[in-house]
């Protein structure tokens, strides 16, 4: 499957031109959206079906991942797929958990630590990354 076409709401182009979505579950999906072949979901419950292939990683409302190193693992896939797929990563309002994924997924495509959350400030959303923990979190990715 493709990746996304170009830029659309919530579309991360990465430095290396990987394009991710980011979303937030409480707004419902425009059905004339492309669909995502891999999701990744960051909530502290189980998230909803979804009719492609998805991964849950617990990761509760304004905090961290409960699983630091499973979390590395399911980014790393992330980022791999993101070359040739459309992958998505979604939490509860997209904003927290789902800028501090997308920051470490600029990391992981070359963006220093240090300067990963204002990437993701300017190129998603200006409110992603909601605590000082998640922004430590970044740093130390």
């Amino acid at each position: 499957m493709e990746g996304w076409d170009g830029h659309g709401p919530g579309i991360l182009r990465l430095p290396s031109g990987r394009l991710v979505r980011g979303r937030g579950l409480r707004h419902p999906l425009d059905p004339a959206a492309p669909r995502p072949a891999y999701g990744v979901y960051l909530l502290g419950g189980k998230p909803p079906e979804v009719p492609w292939e998805s991964r849950w990683l617990r990761w509760p409302d304004f905090r961290l991942p409960v699983d630091r190193a499973e979390a590395r693992a399911v980014l790393g896939e992330v980022w791999r797929r993101s070359a040739g797929e459309r992958v998505e990563i979604a939490c509860g309002g997209g904003k927290g958990r789902t800028g501090t994924a997308l920051a470490c997924l600029a990391v992981l495509d070359g963006v220093p630590p240090p300067e990963a959350v204002a990437y993701v400030r300017e190129h998603y959303d200006r409110r992603a990354v909601e605590t000082p923990w998640q922004r430590r979190y970044v740093r130390r990715f």
